[in-house]
């Protein structure tokens, strides 16, 4: 149950993502015929990776939880016997792309590599909001440029620290 609805949430997230990216392609061609200003694109091109990035998270809790606790994903090899070119098993986009190995990101071995996967997509959500925030605050003074400052920096660095401590493993 867990599985299916996170997977269909990531598709109803992808599907709101393509929403969003078809605003913006119609907010721009509006502000260029009726010469007005485009900052609005930027938002729903940002909002759209926000909700992309949510899709993302709940994919890979579906295809975790599915490979721990259900099945395992093994991609069939060429030579074997098993009759793959017409169906969804070891290819993406409904057979028209024959995968040649599985994906890095989806090799999850224990629900700690699925925790810490899925920790990783959340920091990165969370950076993607601050920066659609940022958009919108005012900087009146140095001290509201030295904060936004520190904020960039540290958001920045908590990123850099995430990447190393995963590289070490």
């Amino acid at each position: 149950m867990a599985v299916a609805g996170s997977l269909a949430g990531s598709m109803l997230c992808f599907l709101k993502g393509c929403a969003f990216v078809f605003d913006s392609f119609k907010e721009y061609f509006q502000a260029y015929i009726y010469h007005r200003g485009s900052g609005k694109v930027i938002l729903l091109l940002v909002e759209a990776v926000d909700v992309y990035l949510m899709g993302t998270v709940m994919l890979i809790f579906g295809m975790g939880l599915y490979e721990l606790f259900v099945n395992s994903l093994e991609i069939p090899d060429r030579n074997s016997t098993q009759q793959t070119s017409r169906t969804v098993c070891g290819s993406n986009l409904f057979g028209l792309f024959r995968l040649q190995e599985r994906p890095k990101w989806l090799e999850i071995q224990s629900l700690d590599e699925l925790k810490t996967k899925l920790g990783h997509v959340i920091v990165m959500v969370l950076l993607v909001g601050m920066f659609e925030k940022s958009k919108k605050v005012p900087i009146n003074s140095g001290l509201d440029l030295l904060c936004f400052s520190g904020s960039v920096l540290l958001s920045s660095g908590s990123l850099f620290l995430l990447s190393k401590l995963n590289s070490g493993k």
